[in-house]
């Protein structure tokens, strides 16, 4: 006669194998309060719901959605040590924010996803409102998002973040690099230190090479280690609005991950390339320190951070003074640091 296999057991719940509904489900409504507050006249949802709804305003004759999603990397292992969480989100906002400005959109709304091992609603809420702030900052909303759950498949006190946004440009503004010609200028616009990309290299060298801890001040960056890794990634959306609207721009290339090598071809037509005149801008003392201390090839270094420009602008000469004008109004330092010049859609360094 068969017999049941399976033991009697007492009976197991959701929070025995680790996962507290109940502690979420109130993290949710810390939540749900700050992102009520970015809130815009084109958000039709609440947060909470299967999907969120938004509108684009009807100014737009021809608009066209832009999207971009990504992450923080391992400067979040940065952030665990230090146990400074508010900044990381406005570093996932402001990639994101900047990905898409590139192409003139600007952000309309945004959501996040945040994975742990264990939820600790203080941690969860303090990247939240880092979230909502950089929103608010930008002026497009945070519409809802996901907080998983997940015990064993996170160290204890880690987490993973990553954001999506969306933003509208009319069609025929829409910037692509098609009309960038020989004899254009390149603009740089100042980074606030390594935003958000180098930092397995950075930390490799600093904290393994050099044996800091987050608290060791250095002399070099006049800063203590920790907080000089944790500057916050700057959004040029704010500065280049004026002078988008204004069309003084041919192409523009977020340096992130790759750096200045990488990221400037991308948008680059075909038979043109760009010289970069290195020395034209300072490069942040943050940089030269790495360098010296992991004796860093600077071809490695240039592919590999921002080495103090975030954004690059290329400008027609014609409207160079206007674009310049423009950015200065508003606060934004400038930089002329190269040129377009025939080529196979490269960057050469003079």
């Amino acid at each position: 006669m068969a017999q049941d296999s399976v033991p009697k057991t007492a009976p197991v719940t959701y929070a025995d194998a680790g996962v507290n509904i109940d502690r979420a489900s109130k993290t949710k409504q810390r939540i749900k309060y700050l992102a009520h507050k970015t809130f815009t006249k084109g958000v039709l949802s609440e947060i909470g719901g299967f999907g969120s709804l938004f509108s684009v305003n009807k100014k737009y004759l021809d608009p066209v959605l832009v999207s971009s999603v990504d992450g923080v990397g391992t400067k979040l292992k940065v952030a665990f040590e230090m146990k400074v969480h508010h900044t990381v989100g406005g570093d996932l906002v402001n990639h994101c924010v900047n990905d898409i400005v590139v192409q003139g959109a600007a952000p309309l709304f945004f959501m996040d996803y945040l994975a742990t091992g264990k939820l600790e609603p203080e941690v969860a809420e303090k990247v939240v409102e880092g979230i909502a702030d950089a929103c608010k900052h930008n002026g497009c909303a945070l519409i809802g998002g996901e907080t998983a759950e997940m015990p064993g498949f996170y160290p204890e006190g880690e987490y993973d973040l990553a954001g999506f946004i969306v933003g509208v440009v009319e069609r025929e503004r829409i910037i692509t690099g098609k009309t960038v010609e020989v004899g254009d200028i390149i603009l740089g616009l100042p980074s606030n230190g390594l935003h958000t990309n180098g930092y397995s290299l950075a930390r490799k060298l600093l904290f393994e090479v050099a044996r800091y801890s987050p608290e060791t001040y250095v002399n070099e960056v006049k800063n203590k280690i920790g907080n000089e890794l944790m500057r916050s990634h700057k959004s040029y959306w704010p500065s280049l609005k004026k002078t988008i609207d204004a069309d003084c721009i041919a192409a523009m290339a977020h340096i992130t991950g790759g750096g200045i090598t990488e990221n400037l071809p991308r948008v680059l037509p075909r038979g043109t390339a760009a010289v970069i005149e290195l020395g034209s801008w300072p490069v942040l003392p943050i940089f030269d320190h790495l360098q010296k201390l992991g004796n860093v090839p600077m071809d490695e270094m240039l592919r590999t951070f921002n080495m103090g420009l975030g954004m690059l602008l290329v400008v027609p000469s014609k409207k160079f003074k206007k674009a310049q004008t423009l950015l200065e109004r508003v606060g934004e330092k400038v930089y002329t640091v190269g040129r377009i010049v025939k080529g196979d859609r490269k960057v050469l360094y003079s």
